[in-house]
């Protein structure tokens, strides 16, 4: 169906003062219109509303059978050719693309003056065959099945609509071709880019004998008319521009949406027509004899009567012709007009003033993807036009019961608009004591509150939200008390709505905390521990994951903890910590979102890792969770109790869990080896007061996923010389297979570990290592003497016993010292000699 809307797409006309009756013409360049008549081509000066001027003629060699403009390289944009050069054939056929091919119709490539070599850069590229077969069913004349007006119509890339920047024409990019051609009484546009596509048809109210397309407009003249009808290329190469378009961020009316005809004006005699810039050329041709009078429109093609308007003839008219330049107003202007025409269709025809809307919006855009044409001033004014007509149909979209409401959200985005701003432009007056919202008003709110705006709505404007929500979407009002943009709501109305609520198809608990939040951002500790009381710690551990933004909020682009968050982290931090992990499990905030939330909360800086991260990254472990690095979250942990350990700094708070709960419910935590005991005893000088930290560190290098060699380059701060840093390093390079090295760690700073160390650790293969390592260094240690001699003589001991248990004599006399005491070893020969008798 095509529309007719009565608007004023043409402004101001000038006569081309050219002597001869024109056979041929054509726009081009930024002023330059051409007029061919016989052997002989004007050339004229188009500027604005000035007349139209002289520029040059000249002749030619014979009569000007066609006339076209081009840019110049480009221990041709457009193409027209006479309706002689179709076939007309029986049967109607369409064949797109590559298929088109298969038509039998060859075209052969004719040389156009360059050079030979050059014809090798062009190619023919077949998109579009179309047979058309007259309607038998009637008697037609040849003439009304004529086609004419075959035009290529190319869209460049324009890249941002806000972009300021300029392109030359060598720096064009093709972005859309469309193809359009016409028969008399109707025509097809189809685009050609990827694929062949029909986009629009076009009825003409009578016979039509030409027309132009322009990205913006149809133009179509019959013998008495010039018609304007709007077109669907900028639709269509927005989508090509960006395929995502059609989104909650961006919007463009559909390009199948019905074509419209703006203007049907009165032109007498009509002949030929074209269209360069904002200028329509055309020729008009009357019988001198002819009274224009005042008359209807032809044929009504919408609601909207059309009263035609007769032109006077000009004084230069000259043997009954005249060559006009009618001059389109400028977008702008014709928006404006199209916007206020649309005012009419508000309350009684929804789709008709979204149609309205949509052209002009259109018409704008269109405007704008010829960017690199427009002054600065321009350009400015057609954006904030863009803006302004992305608000109107927002309005349209927002306010009036459509299956498309949901486009409410984008255009709003594209407008520029505030959220207040929005609101303010609802009407919010209640005529029989019952206010009804329309989805998509509740589609943009709802939206926009969930995205985090960095935009606090006024106390009124909360509670009008609250109030619309609690009418409309009464399931959706807890979570939108939780924006951030609702923080100026007041409480009292806020718990006065939530305990309107019927909770048995809601989530009981999130109300709860909904409430207590509330409760608390007004002073009352008594109803926020009430409501806190009424559901289990899981319970409300769920509830906090359907809403996270109770504890955690997006405010310019930073995590911030809610005042929630702060009155947990006092009161009930494995509340909180459980919280933000359940949040993590489910993918509503990610882990070093979580370690900003928690440095924020707790005042720290981006080098300081408080005791409450500790925690959660220690509940991250005993989680399990599949999709954490287990290897950077062993690195965060070991980091912080070296860091503690090597500072003797202490928590900041009370650990959540010790590493005797680490240890029994995380399989990262290993059991601490018993060797370790002994060591730590060796020293009751230590500072008890970081044996936990000490401990989990101990635990995690004994546990089974932990990388060690991760962690020995971070292993300098804490020293060798305290028990706390030489057990840890006797556990790294144990787990690295460095039992000698250890050995002598231990033999050195504390020699009563060694035989425990070498019971649990020199084992199986590494058995070899007692006769090997540790009795040589015991009596190398012995012979010195000094204050250890009685623990090295004890450590001597114990390990003659293992090997005289493990070798056979002759291997036992060949690994005793040759400097030793007879009688010493005397007792430890007789039982390996023994030994083999007694099995």
């Amino acid at each position: 169906m095509v529309q007719l809307y009565n608007l004023h797409p043409f402004g101001s006309q000038q006569v081309v003062p050219c002597k001869l009756e024109p056979e041929q013409f054509c726009g081009g360049g930024r002023d330059a219109l051409f007029v061919a008549a016989g052997c002989k081509v004007e050339a004229f000066a188009v500027s604005g509303q000035e007349l139209c001027r002289p520029r040059c003629a000249f002749s030619t060699l014979g009569r000007v059978l066609r006339l076209a403009y081009s840019e110049a390289g480009i221990s041709n944009e457009t193409l027209q050719i006479e309706s002689d050069d179709f076939v007309i054939c029986q049967k109607p056929m369409e064949l797109l693309g590559e298929k088109s091919e298969q038509s039998g119709i060859s075209v052969t490539l004719e040389s156009t003056g360059l050079a030979d070599e050059k014809i090798k850069y062009f190619h023919v590229q077949h998109l579009l065959y179309r047979r058309f077969a007259p309607d038998i069913s009637s008697y037609v004349l040849s003439d009304d099945i004529k086609l004419h007006s075959l035009q290529l119509l190319p869209i460049y890339q324009t890249g941002s609509l806000t972009s300021d920047t300029k392109s030359s024409s060598q720096e064009k990019e093709l972005l859309s071709l469309f193809c359009f051609f016409s028969l008399p009484h109707v025509g097809y546009l189809y685009m050609v880019v990827k694929s062949v596509e029909l986009m629009s048809v076009y009825q003409y109210p009578e016979k039509s004998q030409q027309a132009v397309l322009t990205p913006q407009f149809l133009h179509v003249i019959t013998s008495n008319y010039l018609q304007c009808y709007t077109v669907r290329c900028s639709a269509a190469a927005a989508r090509e521009e960006d395929p995502y378009v059609d989104t909650t961020l961006k919007a463009c009316p559909p390009v199948s949406m019905d074509v419209c005809a703006l203007r049907i004006q009165l032109f007498i005699g009509l002949k030929a027509i074209c269209h360069f810039k904002n200028h329509v050329i055309l020729l008009t041709k009357a019988d001198p004899e002819t009274i224009p009078e005042r008359k209807e429109s032809p044929k009504r093609l919408g609601s909207k009567k059309v009263t035609s308007v007769t032109l006077r003839t000009p004084p230069v008219a000259e043997a009954g012709w005249n060559l006009y330049i009618v001059n389109t107003i400028s977008s702008v202007q014709l928006y404006k007009e199209m916007v206020d025409y649309s005012n009419t269709y508000k309350t009684a025809k929804t789709q008709s003033c979204i149609h309205l809307l949509s052209e002009a919006h259109l018409l704008v855009r269109a405007a704008l993807m010829e960017a690199c044409q427009l002054e600065p001033g321009e350009k400015a004014e057609l954006i904030e036009a863009f803006k302004d007509s992305c608000a109107h149909l927002g309005d349209c979209y927002s306010r009036l019961d459509t299956q498309h409401s949901h486009l409410a959200l984008p255009y709003y985005k594209m407008s520029g608009l505030s959220m207040a701003e929005v609101l303010a432009r609802v009407d919010w007056a209640v005529e029989d004591g019952s206010q009804k919202y329309e989805r998509g008003l509740i589609f943009y709110i709802n939206h926009s509150l969930y995205e985090n705006l960095d935009e606090e709505l006024s106390e009124e404007l909360a509670a009008k939200v609250v109030q619309m929500f609690h009418v409309a979407e009464p399931k959706q009002l807890p979570h939108i008390l939780c924006s951030p943009s609702m923080k100026n709501i007041d409480p009292l109305t806020a718990i006065s709505y939530l305990r309107k609520l019927d909770t048995s198809g809601l989530s009981s608990v999130l109300v709860t905390l909904t409430k207590a939040a509330m409760a608390l951002k007004m002073g009352d500790l008594d109803m926020h521990r009430n409501e806190m009381k009424s559901h289990s710690e899981m319970k409300l551990v769920c509830g906090f994951i359907l809403e996270p933004r109770l504890l955690i909020q997006q405010r310019k682009g930073q995590m911030v903890p809610t005042e929630f968050a702060v009155h947990l982290k006092e009161t009930q931090p494995g509340l909180l910590v459980a919280s933000v992990l359940g949040l993590q499990k489910n993918n509503k905030i990610a882990i070093e979102e979580a370690d900003s939330f928690f440095k924020v909360l707790c005042g720290k800086d981006e080098d300081t890792i408080p005791q409450l991260l500790v925690d959660f990254w220690e509940a991250l472990l005993v989680a399990c969770l599949p999709d954490v690095v287990l290897q950077e979250l062993f690195f965060k942990l070991t980091s912080q109790y070296i860091w503690r350990l090597s500072k003797k700094q202490p928590p900041d708070t009370i650990p959540l869990r010790t590493s005797e709960d680490l240890i029994n419910t995380c399989s990262h935590y290993g059991l601490i080896n018993p060797w370790v005991n002994v060591l730590l005893s060796s020293d009751s000088l230590e500072d008890k007061n970081f044996m936990d930290d000490l401990s989990k560190l101990q635990s995690l290098i004994c546990g089974p996923s932990f990388d060690i060699a991760s962690i020995i380059p971070f292993l300098e701060p804490l020293s060798e010389d305290t028990v706390a840093g030489l057990s840890v390093h006797v556990l790294c390079y144990t787990r690295l297979k460095e039992y000698e090295l250890c050995i002598d760690r231990l033999l050195e700073r504390c020699p009563e570990a060694v035989i425990p160390y070498a019971n649990h650790e020199l084992k199986e293969e590494n058995r070899t290592l007692w006769w090997k390592k540790l009795l040589p260094e015991l009596c190398q240690r012995i012979k010195r003497g000094g204050e250890k001699y009685q623990l090295y003589l004890s450590s001597l001991k114990e390990t003659l016993s293992v090997v005289a248990v493990e070798l056979e004599l002759r291997d036992f006399l060949n690994v005793l010292p040759e400097d030793g005491t007879a009688a010493f070893f005397l007792p430890y020969l007789l039982y390996c000699s023994r030994k083999k008798s007694l099995t």
